[in-house]
C-alpha cells in the first residue's frame, strides 16, 4: 500500500501553501485510491520544543533510558515512524521573515535524530532515511524569490530545506512554488495557479 505524509505548517484558515499542497495530494490520492495519507498540522497543534532533558534523553543509549525519558521521546519516535513508512511526503511552507514558520522548525527539530533518522561515522554523518522516499515541498511566498529574481539572495526557505532534508538522508527533493502572494490579486492569483501546475505535473 503507498502511503503519503502531508506536513502542514501554516498558522492561517486560508493558508496558499497548504490549498496547493491539497491540489497534490487530491491527484495522489485518485491515482492510489487505496493508498494511506497521514495529516499532520504543526501549526495548529503544534509539537514540543527541544529541552536539555530532550536532548540528554536522546544521548542516552536506548537500554538505559528512563520511563521519563522515553516519555520525552515518544513524540519524535511518532514524527520519525510517520516519515519511515511515508512512500511521498508533502511539506507545505509558508515563508516566514525570508525562512520557515517556527512551527515547522520544531517538527524538524524533533524527526533531526541522531540515532534514528542520521548517524556519525568515520566520514561524516550519513542519513538514515531512504534517498528514493520522494518528498514535495510547496513554498509559499509574499514576493518572488525563485530562478533568476533579483531578490533570489533573501530565500532562507529552499537553501535549508534541501539542506537538512539533504542530512538525513532525503535527495530526491522537489519544490513548487507558489509567489507574488503579497503583490496584488492578480499577481497572487497567477502564483497560485503556477504552483497547482507544478504540484499536478509531479503528481
Amino acid at each position: 500500500m503507498a502511503n503519503l505524509l502531508v506536513i502542514e505548517s501554516s498558522p492561517r484558515s486560508a493558508s496558499v501553501s497548504s490549498s496547493v499542497a491539497k491540489e497534490y495530494v487530491t491527484e495522489w490520492q485518485r491515482k492510489h485510491p487505496t493508498g494511506n495519507v497521514v495529516r499532520r498540522n504543526v501549526a495548529s497543534n503544534p509539537v514540543p520544543f527541544v529541552t536539555e532533558s530532550w536532548i540528554a534523553a536522546v544521548y542516552t543509549p536506548t537500554e538505559n533510558r528512563s520511563e521519563e525519558q522515553k516519555k520525552l521521546l515518544s513524540i519524535s519516535d511518532t514524527l520519525i515512524d510517520e516519515l519511515e513508512k511515508a512512500d511521498t511526503v508533502v511539506i507545505a511552507v509558508p515563508m516566514h521573515n525570508f525562512g520557515i514558520s517556527a512551527q515547522l522548525k520544531t517538527w524538524i527539530d524533533q524527526i533531526v535524530r541522531v540515532g534514528r533518522t542520521f548517524s556519525y561515522s568515520a566520514q561524516g554523518p550519513q542519513g538514515l532515511l531512504a534517498e528514493n522516499k520522494k518528498v514535495i515541498v510547496v513554498l509559499a511566498r509574499g514576493g518572488a524569490y525563485s530562478g533568476a529574481s533579483p531578490v533570489a539572495f533573501l530565500d532562507q526557505q529552499e537553501p535549508y530545506l534541501r539542506t537538512i532534508l539533504g542530512f538525513i538522508g532525503l535527495k530526491n527533493v522537489q519544490f513548487v512554488y507558489a509567489e507574488n502572494q503579497g503583490l496584488g490579486a492578480e499577481a497572487a492569483e497567477k502564483g497560485i495557479k503556477a504552483g497547482i501546475d507544478s504540484a499536478l505535473a509531479l503528481a
